[in-house]
């Protein structure tokens, strides 16, 4: 009976008391996942874009460039300290040895004159001594040799000043020598660390990010070929109009006027030295039969080049001698303009003059562009019209 008086409980609260615990626990799952996800965005966000690795590699590599220059300069410059000190070193020696013959013939003089009475013993002994000095001061002495034998003091002393001359000489070399090995041992280090941090930096990309960059390496190269056409029609519309004028000026020549108060023609330009087209055709064939080798830091040939070797040795080829480092290179011609470049001129990059190709017409150079890659037919925009620093006709 009593149950049936029981009132019976609403749906509504008896819900609830059962579903609240589980909303609960949903809502604090939901909590706890966002505060992860909110944990988590940071080291996404973090990371560097494609773009951003490929401008940092770039910088890399530019860098790596630079001190590829100043490697290639302490090599070199090593190279001829080195000949300069062995040269000095075997002088030295020889001249060493005319001394020990000296001594020895000096000796030869004293002990003649100790056998027949014609000086006392102390005479001998300044005559073999190291450092007789003092005692030529004592003009007894000096009117007791020979004229020949006053001549034979006198040569030796004079060698000994020489050599000792020669002594301090190739101490100096070797002292420069060993501050060019450790200029050489820094810049080495300095390549090295730059190439490795840009490998570093291609590795961490995914599959994905490596298409972005390749996609975004093409528009460039897209764009830099385009600006290459543009320059190769300046320069013909630039020959088409010098050839009218030509033609014009050659047409009024023949018609009988008085051109006797007419300018002098104009002296033949760089340009047109067909003595230089002859080389830098040379230089061309050479370089473009390097085409595919790879770029190596501080290479000269012939398996591999780095720019300033390409560049080198295909004026080489030519019987052009170039210095051979780039900062070198710039000055070792005529500067033009880049609208007057011709087959075979050097093109120079980036404000500090860390790179160079050689032109061979239309906007396109070859050169050896950068560590992981080939010699190679590129556009001379391959980094932007900024990068351009200069042109220069080496012979």
């Amino acid at each position: 009976m009593a149950s049936q008086h029981r009132k019976p409980r609403p749906a509504g609260t008896r819900v609830a008391g059962v579903r609240t615990p589980a909303l609960a626990t949903a809502a604090l799952t939901s909590v706890a996942l966002l505060s992860q996800t909110a944990t988590a965005a940071p080291s996404t966000d973090d990371k560097p874009s494609v773009e951003e690795v490929e401008k940092k590699v770039d910088d890399l590599y530019r860098q790596a460039e630079t001190a590829t220059e100043k490697y290639n300069a302490a090599k070199e410059k090593t190279t001829k300290q080195r000949k300069q000190v062995d040269t000095l070193l075997d002088d030295v020696a020889q001249r060493a040895q005319k001394l020990n013959d000296a001594r020895e013939e000096l000796g030869s003089y004293a002990a003649a004159q100790y056998r027949t009475g014609a000086s006392a013993p102390d005479t001998a002994t300044f005559l073999l001594a190291d450092t007789p000095q003092d005692y030529f001061d004592q003009t007894q002495l000096m009117g007791r040799m020979t004229e020949r034998q006053k001549g034979a003091v006198d040569d030796y002393f004079a060698d000994q000043a020489e050599t000792m001359k020669k002594r301090q000489e190739a101490a100096e070399s070797l002292r420069t020598l060993t501050d060019s090995q450790t200029d050489l041992k820094t810049a080495k280090a300095t390549v090295q660390k730059k190439l490795s941090s840009a490998r570093a930096l291609l590795s961490q990309l995914t599959a994905e990010e490596k298409a972005r960059l390749a996609a975004i390496e093409e528009r460039k190269r897209q764009e830099a070929t385009r600006k290459a056409a543009e320059l190769a029609e300046q320069q013909a519309a630039a020959k088409a109009a010098a050839r009218q004028e030509s033609g014009d000026a050659s047409g009024a020549g023949s018609t009988g006027t008085d051109t006797s108060t007419s300018s002098p023609s104009p002296s033949p330009s760089p340009s047109t030295d067909s003595s230089y087209a002859t080389k830098a055709e040379k230089a061309l064939a050479f370089a473009r039969a390097q085409i595919g080798k790879p770029y190596v830091w501080g290479a000269t040939g012939p398996d591999s080049y780095d720019c300033s070797g390409l560049t080198q040795a295909a004026w080489k080829a030519a019987g052009v001698t170039l210095p051979r480092v780039t900062y070198d290179q710039v000055n070792a011609g005529t500067t033009v303009s880049l609208s007057s470049a011709q087959p075979g001129d050097l093109v120079f990059f980036y404000a500090d003059v860390t790179h160079v190709g050689i032109y061979i017409g239309n906007g396109m150079m070859i050169h050896a562009p950068k560590p992981g890659t080939y010699v190679r037919e590129e556009s001379i925009y391959y980094d932007g019209e900024s990068s351009i620093h200069s042109v220069v006709r080496p012979a």
